[in-house]
């Protein structure tokens, strides 16, 4: 198989080590192109990837229709400023908001579109209310606004001082939210399935009893949905998974098929208060990107990705549940639609890496978690390939604890 790579990737690294500012803990491989569920690096070795883009890749490499669109799309217009209408915002907008409710806004990430959010939550709502809920372990980006809402200490070294205004409680804790809420809350932020954290899933009621409590009280209920949107759960929204509707969300990851976007949600009475002038995003609905996103929906919609994902999600239980039983360093396995995470009584990371050896890629997090994000149009001989690996090294690690 050949590569596009015109470097070994210990030559690419050397370049790196060189130019790049080291923030990233990157692993010794330099990836140079991907089909699917696979993906080859430098030197022409093969990875089956289940962790595509950390989720951004929602329909694996190089999908067909989205290359195509971004091909054509750059040959018209690469970028036009938002003081202009563009027919392919118009479109995407139309293709989500259809399928969901409301108005959109573009931006670029998950972080943008968290920070925008919160934005909207408080001009919505009267002066006064500013502190936003949020919760332990959860993840909702890098930037200022957008980490402070992250209750997760670790994230928060160095940084200080936070935003002010943001409070954590407990995940799945209704009446710690409700001891917390005062005359100056505007508003409860939450992912319906905690990613980051460790693929966490709402008791049953929770998410319900948010809503209730932000109509109680006049919130706004904002849904994180950067991981559990565009059909990740096996619908197109998490929100539709539980049943609970919020005011707003906000998406990105896999939106656009991995191609940079972020975008809030909001219902029809709330998306006003994003004034003119209150809030931007100079590359935020480019052509490109809508493009892209508008032959994301079409993939999903003409190959049943939807239905699909449901039936893989199954498949991959099948493979893991009897390891609850059979291996003590399996603590608990936490699967909804193409999130999964299998939680280990020893450290993850180990297990990433053997992995990865053998041509399989994971992800570790929160220590002992070992998550996947598979694409939604993995098939069947994949998702069998990859559980045998992953299996056979979890076996292997329990002989040795």
């Amino acid at each position: 198989m050949t590569t596009s790579a015109t470097r070994t990737n210990e030559e690419i690294i050397s370049l790196f080590d060189q130019y790049v500012i080291p923030n990233y803990g990157r692993y010794p491989v330099c990836l140079v192109r991907g089909e699917g569920s696979y993906v080859w690096d430098a030197e022409g070795k093969r990875y089956l990837d289940l962790f595509p883009g950390w989720g951004c890749n929602i329909l694996g490499y190089s999908p067909p229709l989205i290359v195509e669109a971004i091909q054509q799309q750059a040959a018209q217009l690469i970028h036009v400023p938002n003081t202009w209408y563009i027919e392919a915002q118009g479109e995407f907008a139309e293709a989500i908001c259809s399928r969901s409710f409301g108005k959109a806004f573009f931006c670029n990430s998950g972080a943008e579109a968290i920070e925008g959010a919160i934005k909207l939550a408080r001009l919505h709502t009267p002066e006064e209310k500013y502190k936003m809920i949020t919760f332990q372990n959860g993840f909702h980006g890098r930037t200022f606004a957008a980490v402070t809402a992250t209750a997760q200490p670790k994230y928060h070294q160095g940084l200080g001082p936070l935003m002010a205004g943001f409070q954590y409680a407990p995940h799945n804790d209704l009446q710690a939210v409700r001891d917390l809420i005062d005359d100056e809350t505007c508003g409860i932020l939450i992912e319906p399935v905690q990613g980051e954290g460790g693929v966490n899933t709402p008791d049953e009621g929770f998410l319900q009893g948010l809503r209730d409590l932000a109509d109680e009280h006049d919130l706004v209920l904002i849904f994180d949905e950067v991981q559990t949107g565009m059909g990740r759960l096996g619908t197109w929204y998490g929100y539709q998974h539980f049943g609970v509707q919020p005011d707003m969300m906000t998406l990105a990851k896999g939106v656009a098929g991995g191609v940079a976007c972020g975008a809030i949600i909001a219902k029809d009475e709330i998306a006003p208060s994003l004034r003119p002038g209150m809030h931007a995003s100079t590359f935020g609905g480019n052509p490109l990107a809508m493009a892209a996103g508008v032959a994301t929906v079409q993939t999903i919609e003409q190959e049943n990705l939807l239905e699909h994902s449901q039936a893989m999600s199954q498949r991959f239980a099948q493979h893991f549940e009897p390891l609850l039983e059979e291996l003590p360093i399996v603590k608990e396995l936490r699967i909804v639609g193409m999130m999964i995470g299998i939680d280990l009584t020893v450290p993850a990371t180990p297990i990433v890496g053997k992995c990865m050896e053998r041509g399989l890629l994971l992800n570790a997090t929160h220590d002992t978690v070992v998550r996947m994000l598979p694409a939604l149009n993995i098939t069947a001989e994949q998702v069998d390939e990859g559980a045998a690996i992953l299996i056979e090294e979890l076996r292997s690690l329990a002989e040795q604890s």
